[in-house]
């Protein structure tokens, strides 16, 4: 039961109460304040707006946990050589640190909403370094594999949080550029490190492997100590907590507190908010079919080849950020998730006939322009997907978009763990032709996905568990 407010600080009460909902504590050496914008979004005000700052450095440290998964694809042979183990075995530690990704979220989305997205950021980059550099020193071939499922663990942590923090620092119509940047960061990760681990593999044919741990471990260094300089806590139930303490303590009255702050603490309740919450979203009739057209994209990049298909791709999701902007004024300043989809709705096409033309025009006789005009339309649909389902789940669940997040990345790193294993197998038993059309025959299946959302989508959002906690008529 709250104690009970003098009648007398009735007033000075109401004050700090607009303040604590209207601004939020800042460290002392940020000079950097906070206003409200878009129906209460907390927005960061000043000529040194740091939010472009902010976004390049999550996005740096995002960068970083993509680099680390495919950086290991480089050293297979190397592993195999120095284990005596086969290439199934070996791959073991691209599938488990996979599978690290996929788990890792369910513990760190939740820690983002309870204490903030900056530590549930950057502790987990800083527990990805160590275990970089505990893979690069490994004796056996178990120390190996568990590294690389523990630095999964932790690097799953900004797939799944860093959305939240863009979330929190850019309007809607801002949002979805920012987001781009970000994505560019997730896939640039893995299409540089193979080449970059591959470079030191036959630079140093006996060590090279163990290079590419020490590589991944100095670069996440480099990333975090920029982080931890420049980058400042986002999470607004978090800032209004500290201020609501601050402003406590200096007033003495312990009456104050922020809205954040009368949500109950028990050990029963923080286990049921913050760890089934994410499992919840698995189910969740929005989340589980994005999240499910999101994983099957992700299981099939390692055999894709898709940079220029993605620069096109990042034209197309600047339109739909106009698109989006459009919707959104005509909607009375109020957001309008299903608008995130039209570029969804436009790469499905592109990434399922990609997948049947790789498959096709994988022959000798074949010019190879044909099967990178197939990459090219594969890359350009994923990345469209990719963006469009992030920015989905962010607008429908709002503050639960790191739980949505996190279980968007569970699905998706469970599928690419699995089919790292028997892929293999796929195309050894099918062949290129039929095992790409496969996965072409899937895709196909998937493209009503975003179409029954962008029709029914409201009325889904209205009545879904956990949408409806965040639905904006």
């Amino acid at each position: 039961m709250e104690p009970p407010v003098p009648t007398g600080h009735i007033s000075d009460m109401q004050k700090i109460t607009a303040e604590c909902m209207y601004a939020a504590f800042w460290p002392p050496a940020a000079t950097k304040t906070l206003e409200v914008v878009d129906d209460g979004l907390i927005d960061f005000d000043g000529s040194d707006d740091p939010k472009f700052v902010v976004t390049l450095l999550y996005s740096l440290c995002t960068m970083g946990t993509t680099w680390a998964s495919t950086i290991y694809n480089s050293e297979l042979l190397q592993v195999q050589d120095q284990f005596h183990v086969g290439n199934e075995v070996a791959l073991l530690g691209m599938a488990l640190y996979l599978a690290g990704n996929a788990f890792g979220p369910l513990l760190w989305a939740p820690m983002s909403e309870a204490y903030g997205r900056k530590p549930s950021v950057l502790i987990p980059i800083f527990g990805l370094m160590v275990f970089s550099f505990a893979s690069a020193v490994a004796k056996d071939l178990q120390t190996l594999l568990i590294s690389r499922f523990l630095g999964g663990v932790f690097g799953g942590a900004p797939l799944s949080n860093v959305g939240g923090v863009l979330a929190d620092i850019w309007p809607p119509t801002q949002r979805g550029a920012a987001l781009l940047l970000w994505g560019m960061a997730v896939i640039v990760g893995p299409l540089l490190a193979p080449v970059v681990g591959g470079a030191l593999v036959v630079r140093l044919p006996y060590t090279g492997w163990r290079w590419t741990g020490y590589l991944t471990g100095i670069m996440l260094a480099a990333i975090l100590i920029a982080s931890v300089l420049w980058i400042d806590e986002s999470f607004p139930p978090v800032l209004l907590a500290r201020k609501a303490n601050k402003i406590r303590l200096e007033a003495k009255n312990w009456a104050i507190h922020s809205k954040s702050q009368e949500t109950a603490t028990s050990f029963k309740e923080m286990l049921r908010k913050y760890s089934i919450v994410p499992l919840e979203m698995l189910i969740d009739p929005i989340a589980f079919f994005i999240n499910l057209y999101a994983a099957f994209l992700v299981g099939s990049i390692p055999f894709l080849a898709m940079v220029v298909g993605v620069l096109f791709a990042a034209a197309i999701n600047f339109w739909g950020q106009a698109y989006y902007r459009k919707r959104f004024i005509a909607n009375g300043n109020k957001i309008v998730p299903e608008a995130r989809l039209v570029p969804m709705i436009t790469g499905s096409f592109f990434f399922s006939a990609g997948l049947f033309i790789m498959g096709w025009i994988a022959e000798n006789y074949i010019h190879w322009i044909g099967f990178c005009v197939g990459g090219a339309c594969v890359g350009l649909g994923f990345f469209t997907i990719f963006q469009s389902a992030v920015n989905y789940l962010v607008d429908t669940y709002l503050m639960l978009e790191a739980s949505a997040l996190a279980a968007n990345m569970f699905m998706r790193s469970i599928l690419a763990a699995a089919f790292s294993l028997f892929a293999r197998a796929l195309f050894s038993n099918l062949g290129l032709d039929w095992g790409m059309s496969l996965l072409g025959f899937i895709a196909v299946a998937m493209i009503p996905i975003p179409f029954l959302f962008y029709i029914f989508g409201k009325r889904i959002r209205a009545v879904g568990k956990r949408s409806k906690q965040s639905f904006v008529p």
